[in-house]
């Protein structure tokens, strides 16, 4: 058994389900001090759910950039226990995959890459720059005391990072067909539309909020917010939740809950995309409330010395030019990047994470570490 393996194995059998880390930044601490790592806890939150947190780097002896590895070692909760076919805390293994929680999302990555680093470190002992890692509990939850804090940490200290890659779990058919070189941004509302209640035999006597807000609604489902650009989809508005009434079928509600989210790149901003959506509901009459919440702006990072070495390391271990994108869902890649020009994101096939029966690929493990690995040697020639 490889040591990426049995690292990944190691970690997949911590519980440690958002926020807890369930002893895995312990382990990963371990590997990292004897390879000759700076350890660094930072943890962080209230006592009831603290954040565990690792920063750990290794300076070689001649200047370069700093070059960041980053991942979570927190999973999402594992849902039923009995539609698993095994416990999702023992690493077991099944037609040439690993079954657990985090297999995929992202415990095997994470153990890659500590392995890679390590291993780096010890052929290269002299090595240009930096290499760092950033280890997290807290991106399966709020995310407010995991890297975002760390980050934080960091920029008051003054510290420089030149490029980070992500271990999120981006490719699609093979490991290696898809990298992401950016994520567009998240900006979530809350539309409260007042009405008055009333019986529905009397609707002269009441004001349906529901009624009130189909127009405008219909409006915002078909609106063309931009034309997205080279390397972002245009932007999206959903409706994620709605609300409205008592649950009897006899009375007109006196107010109706909208909960929504805009996914956008560059082309647009908050404040543009604020700014229409209050001008149709102006416009239309609607009375109601807007609360705003902004998850993580977008970011990008083109074509150059980062991508360059992550490509190229994937073509040589695993054959394959990975297709660049912005497109799914937000990483903590929206933090690093407020403080780092180049954040890409790279790691195993998607299809299994929060899933029943999670699993990754045994034989993807050893060519992610070896990815991770090489991206190192090219960016810290």
């Amino acid at each position: 058994m490889t040591a990426a393996l049995r690292l990944a194995e190691a970690l997949m059998a911590c519980r440690s389900v958002t926020p807890a880390d369930g002893g895995c930044q312990a382990l990963l601490a371990q590997g990292l001090a004897a390879a000759g790592f700076v350890c660094e806890p930072l943890d962080a939150g209230p006592p009831e759910a603290r954040v565990s947190n690792l920063w750990a780097w290794h300076r070689g002896g001649r200047p370069g950039p700093t070059l960041v590895l980053a991942g979570h070692t927190d999973v999402v909760p594992t849902g039923p226990l009995d539609r698993w076919t095994s416990d999702p805390f023992v690493p077991t293994y099944r037609d040439g995959r690993l079954f657990g929680r985090g297999a995929a999302d992202m415990k095997a990555a994470v153990a890659c890459m500590a392995v890679a680093a390590q291993e780096f470190v010890a052929s290269h002992p002299g090595h240009a720059g930096t290499v760092a890692l950033l280890f997290t509990s807290d991106e399966e939850g709020p995310s407010l005391h995991g890297t975002k804090h760390v980050m934080g940490v960091l920029d008051q200290r003054g510290e420089r990072l030149d490029a980070c890659i992500v271990g999120e779990p981006t490719s699609v058919q093979q490991l290696g067909d898809m990298v992401k070189n950016g994520r567009r941004g998240t900006l979530s509302g809350q539309l409260v539309v007042k009405g008055i209640q009333g019986h529905i035999a009397y609707p002269q006597l009441a004001r349906n909020p529901t009624h009130a807000l189909a127009p405008a609604l219909a409006e915002l489902v078909t609106t063309r917010w931009d034309e997205g650009n080279e390397w972002f989809a245009p932007t999206g508005w959903q409706v994620s939740n709605i609300h409205a009434g008592t649950g009897a079928t006899n009375v007109i509600p006196g107010e109706l809950v909208l909960d929504f989210n805009f996914r956008y790149g560059t082309e647009s901003t908050p404040e543009s995309l604020k700014a229409r959506l209050h001008e149709v509901m102006h416009r239309h009459g609607v009375p109601c409330e807007l609360t705003w919440t902004q998850a993580g702006d977008p970011f990008l990072t083109p074509p150059g010395s980062l991508s360059d070495a992550l490509v190229a390391a994937i073509a040589a271990e695993c054959g394959l030019t990975p297709e660049l994108s912005t497109s799914g869902g937000t990483s903590d890649g929206r933090f690093i990047a407020r403080l780092c020009p180049q954040v890409m994101e790279f790691g195993v096939v998607n299809d299994s994470i929060h899933k029943i029966d999670e699993w990754v690929e045994v034989a993807a493990i050893e060519p992610l570490k070896n990815v991770y690995r090489r991206t190192i040697e090219n960016f810290l020639r």
